[in-house]
């Protein structure tokens, strides 16, 4: 699937564009499924990306497992240029065939507020519809305020047992001090 704007409001994510005096030509994007051979440029792109303390380790989270048995629910997009701008890694739950599960959401640092990460959540919504699911769930860590404010501006309902900074959260959740909030939307 390839998009290409002819106008836009945003040019980047600081600087905007005065529509009564410039036009701004929206790059070409191109979604499509990911493959094996794209998990190093994944990979080595999310430390870059997040810029967290923990960036180095959140790689680990992502084997190439997800790229040999999701892809056909999964979508990178590339630029112009061929270079990654984004992916989404997600499926249909086997253990809970009405549940889409995102599991590992990137977009380049200049296609933030670009409207790239709403059309890959969009795409997966009707991707994991038209499979029959009723609900999408996510996951993000209890410190990933900017996934948190995402995924509420998407309509996605917060769960959890324990209140960390006013966010309902899950102790434990991936493991000893792995502390997440997880996500529901009804599809």
């Amino acid at each position: 699937m390839q998009l290409r704007g002819t106008t836009g409001a945003r040019r980047g994510r600081d600087s905007l564009v005065d529509m009564t005096t410039s036009t701004f030509a929206a790059p070409v994007l191109n979604f499509r499924r990911p493959t094996v051979a794209d998990h190093l440029g994944i990979t080595t792109s999310i430390p870059g990306w997040w810029g967290t303390p923990n960036s180095a380790t959140l790689p680990l989270l992502l084997p190439r497992l997800f790229l040999q048995h999701f892809a056909d629910t999964s979508t990178i997009v590339e630029d112009e240029g061929g270079e990654l701008a984004g992916f989404l890694i997600g499926f249909r739950s086997q253990s809970q065939p009405e549940t889409g599960y995102i599991h590992f959401v990137g977009v380049r640092p200049d296609q933030r507020g670009t409207g790239l990460g709403r059309m890959l959540y969009e795409k997966f919504f009707a991707e994991m519809r038209a499979l029959g699911c009723t609900r999408v769930d996510a996951a993000t860590s209890v410190l990933n305020t900017g996934s948190q404010e995402f995924h509420r501006a998407m309509g996605f309902a917060f769960e959890g047992d324990t209140d960390f900074n006013g966010v309902p959260g899950w102790v434990d959740y991936d493991g000893p001090e792995q502390h997440r909030v997880s996500f529901s939307r009804a599809l």
